[in-house]
């Protein structure tokens, strides 16, 4: 037991003393659309439909279409450090019957719905949807803001009627290629639908359209002194829409659960084009199958949600965040494991390794302990009398498993640099290399040790530049990659340590995705998680819903001899 103040400060934050950054502007590389979207260092989302092809350096893949509209690889200028996914043609059920038929009628049709305005249809608009924070390049035939969900079932009956592929879309902030539109047809932008954000007090809910801003629900909800737990790390871009497609996590998932966890009901629109309403405004609902939990998660393909009917919960009287210092990253492992042993619930204990830690000290200097192999970050919140209690429980735990040292936050203000610290990750390690591969992989809680010490052998075994990081103490950890695109060599150890990752995750008895979903990367390897017999009760499922396949087609379901694809063989 180490007599250490808690107050032990083995480093200051202090914004005064870091040098003031200067963007270059001759760089090696351009900013790629994940940084633009990610860069929590920005105070406003950087409009993606003002993004043309043009500023962003290389050559990408790019799936277009003929003139005899059959889909075939393109050139065009679009970042070169973008893996792709070899797609085959889709099964039964997974794709439109006949997705090449878009023509002008059809545009005439979506015009007469939307107007002029909200119909985009010219090159440098598509080209601004066909990507997103992930990986692949699909140009959409046209893309529709709606505004109504009324709009939203006149075009739903169209595009079922006519066979086309529909994508949602929010913000494009997704890291698995969600809301890729893989086989062209109309890309509905959501994010314009964003008119309804009401917090009712008394039932402690929030009702919103798809397209508010995920961190407009947090400041909305504190203002009457409640919370809206779920915090994925692009809340400040990301669209509610967006979240609850994919089942959005974030820091806060280890106490509080997800996105799931937190709605109560939703307005869809079906397949079909038919408005439905699920789930309602109370916390007990067993009413028939639970719906609400089939739509969350689902990735767009069983249905477009017009609305959401969110839990809300009263704000903690009081926060604060611990700083534990490392010098090995497995210890580090069981201290995490051991303080979720320890009878204390922390809301969040986030991880980041020493490659994470270099990175963000070069990128934006915060006071970082250069030396160290891992830090991590918990955040307690409630009572300030039960914090207290529960501080000195984690503080011992951490000193115990190896922690050099221990530091508590003595203020708001350090505590915000902290998690700016930690926030920071992501932008920065995107300048190690050109070419970030993201995954994220989730473990049991008593498991996280092993999985450090296994990611860091897959790490040594392939000579890789591997960053780890997440949301250690819910077990789901972010292992980045970076590498680049133009070393063939690289791309392929890197193609074979991606896999040893999921097989990790699962030998485990942990998963594939913990909050990026499914999309496009990870179809290829949902055999392995569901077996052949779980795809397939998936498969009928989805059929069941959408029997022409036109929703969002091409994720989470992987077509014949699909595989995750870095190079170009």
């Amino acid at each position: 037991m180490s007599n250490k103040p808690m107050s032990n400060k083995p480093v200051e934050f202090a914004r005064k003393s870091r040098p003031k950054r200067v963007r270059q502007q001759n760089s090696m590389r351009p900013r790629m659309p994940h940084e633009f979207l990610y860069s929590m260092r920005e105070e406003t989302y950087n409009d993606r439909r003002g993004m043309t092809a043009g500023p962003l350096a290389g050559e990408a893949l790019f799936r277009g279409r003929t003139g005899n509209g059959k889909c075939s690889k393109i050139r065009m200028t679009m970042g070169s450090d973008r893996p792709v996914v070899r797609m085959a043609s889709p099964r039964k059920g997974e794709g439109p019957v006949d997705a090449d038929r878009f023509s002008e009628r059809h545009l005439q049709e979506l015009k007469s719905i939307f107007g002029e305005e909200r119909v985009l249809w010219r090159e440098h608009d598509l080209y601004s949807y066909a990507f997103d924070a992930s990986f692949g390049t699909y140009k959409p035939d046209a893309v529709v803001q709606p505004l109504t969900a009324e709009e939203v079932c006149r075009l739903v009956r169209m595009a079922n009627r006519e066979r086309i592929p529909l994508t949602p879309r929010g913000h494009a902030t997704s890291l698995s290629g969600g809301p890729l539109p893989v086989h062209a047809g109309i890309v509905v932008d959501m994010s314009k639908m964003n008119r309804k954000l009401i917090i009712d007090e008394d039932d402690l809910v929030a009702v919103v359209s798809p397209g508010v801003i995920t961190a407009h629900i947090h400041q909305a909800a504190e203002q009457k002194g409640l919370m809206y737990p779920p915090d994925p790390s692009s809340s400040q871009v990301s669209t509610i829409g967006g979240n609850l497609a994919e089942n959005a996590g974030g820091p806060r998932g280890l106490k509080y659960g997800v996105t799931k966890d937190y709605v109560l009901g939703l307005e869809v629109v079906t397949p079909c084009g038919e408005l439905i309403r699920t789930g309602g405004r109370t916390v007990k609902n067993v009413t028939g199958y639970d719906l609400t939990k089939l739509i969350v998660g689902s990735e767009g393909t069983l249905g477009i949600i017009t609305e959401a009917t969110l839990r809300l919960i009263p704000k903690p009287q009081a926060v604060e965040t611990i700083m534990a210092v490392f010098g090995d990253l497995v210890a580090c492992g069981r201290a995490i494991s051991r303080i979720l042993t320890s009878g204390i619930l922390p809301s969040k204990i986030e991880l980041m390794d020493q490659a994470s830690i270099l990175a963000v000290e070069n990128y934006e200097p915060c006071g970082l302990p250069r030396d160290a192999k891992a830090i991590v970050l918990i955040e307690l919140d409630g009572h300030p009398a039960a914090i207290a209690a529960e501080k000195a429980v984690a503080h011992d735990v951490c000193v115990r498993t190896g922690a050099r040292t221990v530091w508590s936050a003595q203020s708001e203000a350090e505590q915000r640099e902290m998690w700016r610290a930690r926030q920071l990750v992501s932008p920065a390690i995107a300048r190690i290399k050109p070419t970030k591969i993201a995954e994220d992989i989730c473990v049991p809680k008593s498991k996280i040790p092993e999985a450090f010490a296994r990611l860091e052998h897959i790490r040594d075994k392939y000579g890789l530049n591997m960053v780890i990081f997440g949301h250690a103490g819910d077990g789901n950890l972010h292992p980045n990659i970076m590498a680049d695109s133009r070393d063939a060599a690289e791309m392929k150890r890197v193609e074979q340590a991606v896999k040893e990752i999921f097989r990790l995750a699962l030998e485990l008895g942990g998963t594939l995705s913990g909050e990026h979903g499914i999309g496009t990367m990870k179809a290829p390897f949902m055999p392995l998680e569901l077996g052949e017999a779980g795809l397939d009760m998936m498969r009928r499922i989805k059929q069941a819903w959408d029997p022409n396949g036109i929703m969002n087609p091409g994720k989470m379901f992987p077509s014949p001899g699909q595989r995750l694809v870095l190079t170009d063989d």
